[in-house]
């Protein structure tokens, strides 16, 4: 298939500026292109050579540092594809997921870039809610994820053409449509899940035959990892979501990174 040639098919066309290279149609058109060129590409290596080579300007790729984004990370880094790596540092992490940054970092020879939340932001916000506030109801734990990340995020994303995520259909019901990329419109930029469509199979086999360092609470049931207060190990049969805001009941759990009409804001 033809792609948009990088970087200068929209030079003429910047009505719309996106990451300051594509306009918004422009983007649109090369998010469907790529979605069906990444779908027909076998390899995670070929996937990320083809989203540094076509997508024009800064790419970011957002890791959280659990399994599925350390396989992306292990691909960037052995291709030394042009893409920011970085992570958002919401001062509630677990131990064992700074050490895997730590780890990381030595094992790729790279930097990761470590977004922090404002400091007044929350501040007030634990000044409002209390310091374990996110319990109290749903509304309280967006807010929460709103300020220490989705917030941060955003900043983050500021400026950059495209966003690659770890996301899997195989995750949670919520994720089962997730394409290879897709024009985001909150963020006015093309975001991207090159392992959309792997198994856990598949995604545990890439990592143990490449040695990619994995956050040690995989092995302790922790199949999913966010913050400490907010993450616990799943039990047998549970949804491998399950573990996330334990204590809520409702259905598709999101912080709010990847559900962009669910944000929780406060200001």
């Amino acid at each position: 298939m033809t792609l948009i040639d990088p970087p200068a098919a929209a030079d003429a066309r910047a009505e719309i500026p996106i990451g300051g290279n594509l306009d918004e149609a422009d983007a649109i058109t090369l998010a469907k292109q790529l979605d069906s060129r990444l779908r027909d590409l076998p390899t995670l290596d070929e996937r990320i050579a083809v989203i540094a080579e076509f997508i024009p300007g800064r790419i970011a790729f957002s890791s959280s540092l659990g399994i599925e984004d350390q396989a992306i990370t292990h691909a960037i880094a052995t291709q030394e594809a042009r893409i920011d790596v970085f992570t958002l540092d919401t001062g509630r992490h677990f131990p064992e997921t700074l050490e895997t940054l730590f780890e990381t970092e030595g094992r790729y020879g790279i930097k990761i870039r470590v977004v922090f939340p404002d400091a007044t932001e929350v501040e007030n916000l634990v000044a409002e809610d209390g310091i374990m506030g996110f319990r109290y109801s749903v509304e309280a734990r967006k807010a929460c994820c709103e300020v220490r990340k989705v917030r941060p995020l955003n900043r983050a994303l500021a400026g950059a053409s495209a966003w690659i995520t770890g996301l899997r259909r195989e995750q949670s019901q919520g994720r089962a449509e997730v394409p290879f990329a897709s024009y985001d419109a909150s963020q006015k930029l093309i975001k991207l899940n090159p392992i959309a469509d792997w198994s856990l199979r598949t995604l545990e086999d890439y990592v143990s035959a490449n040695k990619v360092p994995v956050n040690p609470l995989h092995a302790k049931g922790f199949p999913s990892i966010g913050c400490q207060p907010c993450t616990r190990a799943i039990r047998p049969g549970e949804d491998i979501r399950a573990g996330r805001w334990w204590w809520e009941n409702e259905n598709a759990k999101e912080c709010g990174l990847h559900a962009r009409n669910d944000k929780g804001s406060r200001a």
